[in-house]
Formats: C-alpha cells, structure tokens, sequence
C-alpha cells in the first residue's frame, strides 16, 4: 500500500450494523474504490454510500468523520486508502 494513497483511518466500528466511522486525513467521494488494511488482513470496496453527522453526503474532506457501510469487518485502527 502506497503511504500518499492513505485518505484516514477507522475510528469506530458497528459491528450489528457493519458500518466503519472513518477520520479522513484525505478526501473521499462516492464511487472511490479504498482498500482497508488491518495487519496482514485487507479487502477492497468501492464507497456507494456515506454519511456525515447521520445525513447522506457524496463526499468528506480531511478533518470529518464519515460512516460507510462494509461488506467486511474493519477494526479500529484500520487504515483505509484508495485503492490503485
């Protein structure tokens, strides 16, 4: 994973609900493709929702908390970029 590709990290997963809130450190919109990596586990998934303060937005910018739901669990800590 290339280190300039990396847009934040997860902060809070919902489990019941699979759902990552993630804090971006770079921009993302709906129709990215981000990879989340979490130790030697990663998967890919492209972003066809998010929401920003539980209202559907198309896209975050670096500082905000978007949540996106996951087709995979994403532990906290997990660094999520896009993927190439």
């Amino acid at each position: 994973m290339a280190k300039n590709n990396s847009i934040g990290k997860v902060v809070h997963w919902y489990d019941k609900i699979g759902v990552a809130v993630i804090e971006l450190s770079g921009g993302l919109k709906v129709g990215d493709t981000i990879k989340v990596a979490h130790g030697d586990k990663e998967f890919t998934e492209a972003i066809s929702s998010m929401q920003l303060d539980h209202a559907p937005v198309k896209s975050g910018k670096k500082g905000q908390q978007i949540a996106i739901k996951l087709s995979e669990k994403a532990g906290e800590g997990s660094i999520v970029s896009l993927a190439e």
